[in-house]
């Protein structure tokens, strides 16, 4: 305790003695400005070329704190100054470098030569930078975004526009002109496959939606208005876009139009701006679809007949080969009702008819009836599990018309 006592008291009188030659050195470029213990009569302030020092030691229980300049010829060693070290026993030195550095409590053991460094302070001008840089960036971002939104709006009615405006199409789309006439003009003049794609975009983009009509899996069916007449819309989900783009090119197809198929109009994808509707229209009839219809009405044997042959003739103009017919009950249900769900899957049917080999019930009182019994028997082989062994479109559609005949159904 003694040789530190000792030790303090010397450390002491260098440090007091230092600081009384603190203030040498005049007021240059490279002056700085330390807080001093002991100049009283500098205003307890030095200047030196050096470094602003600040220690704190304890000398016989009692804290003592000295700030002092220290010169720059006395930083010695270079990177380790003797006044700027510290010792775990008797002192806690800290030198620094900038104006009045070693007036606040720096208890910090530096131990070491420390590089200049400037304090930072946020004037009101880095201030108003921090603040506005954000918002300024924040209001750029949201001017961009609506310039492009605009744009690509402005890009989506042109298109409409030009669509309806199209040149090409101020012949076909004349006013006086119906739906029917457009189809049959358009129709018989070309390949028998429709309308021009250009006709098809202009005419799905000028119909008025009027009320939904029906539902699906695919999406929903309205009932919509082209120029006084009504036409059936089949809207497609986005992710059912492969359903949608098969059915149209299958109406597309040469030679495909017939009486007793689906008369197609039009197919387009609308976009309006936010999400993508994919459309197929068609003709309207009012009674629905086939399920629709069985539901609401009850079928004669003349209406059986009448159905029956124009499904066959529908079948028999699509290929020679393609097969397949429809029965009919008192109380319609579908085939398979009491074996799959009411909207199966394709997987679903596939396990009944392919795997099971199952086949819809024939009531027997149909054999009361030659017409029915006729049917029934066309029926039964047309879902033979061997293709080769089915009846043909061709055939199916003679016998009905050998059947019409018989009954006198007038078609």
């Amino acid at each position: 305790m003694a040789e530190s006592a000792g030790a303090s008291s010397f450390f002491l009188l260098v440090v007091l003695l230092l600081a009384g030659s603190g203030g040498s050195g005049p007021r240059g470029i490279q002056a700085l400005l330390c807080a001093c213990t002991s100049c009283l009569q500098a205003n307890y302030t030095c200047e030196t070329d050096g470094a602003c020092m600040v220690s704190i030691f304890n000398l016989d229980g009692m804290e003592h704190h000295v700030r002092t300049c220290i010169p720059k010829v006395e930083l010695v060693p270079a990177g380790k100054p003797f006044y700027c070290l510290s010792s775990e026993d008797l002192r806690n030195t800290h030198c620094c470098y900038t104006d009045f550095c070693n007036k606040i409590d720096l208890r910090v053991p530096s131990g070491h030569l420390k590089e200049p460094e400037r304090p930072s302070v946020w004037g009101p001008v880095e201030l108003v930078g921090i603040i506005a840089g954000p918002v300024f960036l924040l209001f750029l971002i949201i001017i961009i975004v609506f310039l492009v939104i605009n744009y690509h709006q402005r890009v989506y009615h042109n298109r409409q526009r030009l669509d309806m405006e199209d040149p090409s199409c101020e012949m076909c789309l004349s006013k006086d002109k119906t739906l029917q006439d457009l189809v049959y003009d358009l129709s018989t003049s070309g390949s028998g496959s429709g309308l021009p794609l250009f006709v098809q975009r202009t005419v799905a983009r000028t119909i008025v939606l009027q009320e939904i009509i029906g539902k699906g899996r695919f999406g929903e069916v309205w009932r919509g208005r082209w120029r006084g007449g009504d036409v059936a819309v089949k809207i497609f989900s986005s992710r059912e876009e492969r359903s949608w783009f098969r059915e149209a090119e299958i109406y597309q197809t040469v030679m495909l139009r017939h009486e007793n198929i689906l008369g197609f109009i039009a197919a387009d994808n609308k976009d309006n701006g936010t999400w993508t509707q994919l459309w197929l229209v068609s003709d309207y009839h009012e009674h629905g679809s086939l399920f629709d219809y069985l539901n609401r009405y009850t079928v004669t044997i003349e209406g059986m007949i009448k159905l029956a042959l124009s499904a066959a003739s529908g079948l028999a103009h699509l290929h020679m080969e393609i097969v397949g017919t429809q029965g009919v009950h008192e109380e319609y249900q579908l085939p398979y009702y009491d074996l799959v769900p009411s909207d199966p899957s394709i997987e679903e049917m596939r396990k009944v008819v392919c795997d099971q080999k199952l086949r819809p019930n024939i009531p027997n009182w149909w054999q009361s009836y030659e017409a029915l019994r006729v049917m029934g028997k066309m029926m039964r082989e047309c879902w033979y599990a061997n293709g080769a062994a089915r009846l043909t479109a061709l055939r199916i559609k003679k016998t009905l018309s050998q059947l019409s005949v018989q009954e006198d159904v007038k078609i």
